[in-house]
């Protein structure tokens, strides 16, 4: 006779179900010295006239994006991508399950097994009588006074330059060709004046705030920096402030070119 208070049905359930976990990292094998911004974008990143081929841009998904699309790709070995830096040192994991079928079969035999079985209509844990207890009533008197808010957002132009604080000159159109500046505030980014290092940004702010965080960018390279800003100074809705930089922090934000993937521990099982 069988005894249905074991719980049969869910052992059958999971002794059939293998999960295989493939983790990875991700390298680019052959990075590319194309500017990403002379390429044609489209729905899965960029085209390149040059290697004409898609370079997929995987910088802004998330790591279970990254896995999804490996797993469609893992046997195409001629995958042009970009990737973000930090991707380059991250783990991603690919989870795959086996035996579906049995899985399937399993799980239909079980339900159909629990619905026609009259013993488990008969073991329904009896409902439990909710007892509505008194909240507490917790109560403040005393005299009711407001508080105003203090701040208020003012609307300025951010005036500056941008100065290497080694030679004291403008940055290098050589180096960091197509400077480009966001600022705290802003809408968007402003281009840098390629020969003195001008730039002009509209801003909001709260006029309280006594600092601002920056980026400053040139193609892949970025540069971040929070400088500290006096918001009396502001004459005429505009406020002016040269911007010290050190070329030597610039850091590499993309890399892109042709893709490898490093599997880390390949099918490695897990039964749940």
């Amino acid at each position: 006779m069988l005894n249905i208070n074991k719980p049969l049905f869910y052992w059958q359930l999971t002794s059939n179900r293998t999960v295989m976990i493939n983790k990875f990292s991700l390298e680019i094998k052959s990075p590319c010295d194309e500017n990403i911004k002379d390429m044609k974008p489209n729905a899965n990143g960029y085209f390149c006239d040059s290697c004409v081929k898609n370079v997929i841009d995987l910088s802004l998904k998330s790591k279970t994006e990254v896995a999804q699309f490996i797993t469609k790709n893992k046997n195409n070995n001629s995958i042009c991508a970009r990737l973000k830096i930090a991707q380059l040192e991250e783990e991603f994991e690919i989870n795959e399950i086996s035996n579906l079928q049995n899985f399937k079969y399993a799980a239909v035999i079980a339900a159909t097994f629990l619905l026609a079985s009259p013993v488990l209509s008969q073991e329904k844990t009896p409902p439990k009588t909710e007892i509505n207890s008194p909240k507490p009533n917790l109560e403040i008197m005393g005299k009711m006074i407001s508080r105003p808010v203090q701040s208020k957002m003012i609307s300025f132009v951010f005036e500056g330059k941008i100065v290497d604080e080694v030679s004291k000159k403008a940055m290098s159109s050589y180096q960091f060709p197509n400077l480009e500046i966001y600022i705290t505030g802003a809408k968007s980014s402003v281009k840098v004046d390629a020969k003195i290092g001008n730039f002009s940004i509209p801003v909001v702010l709260d006029d309280e705030q006594t600092q601002l965080y920056l980026t400053i960018s040139s193609g892949d390279l970025t540069y971040s920096k929070t400088i500290n800003i006096d918001l009396k100074k502001i004459n005429a809705a505009v406020l002016k402030q040269t911007i010290l930089v050190n070329p030597k922090e610039f850091y590499q934000m993309h890399i892109a070119g042709g893709l490898g993937i490093n599997f880390i521990d390949n099918k490695k099982n897990k039964n749940s």
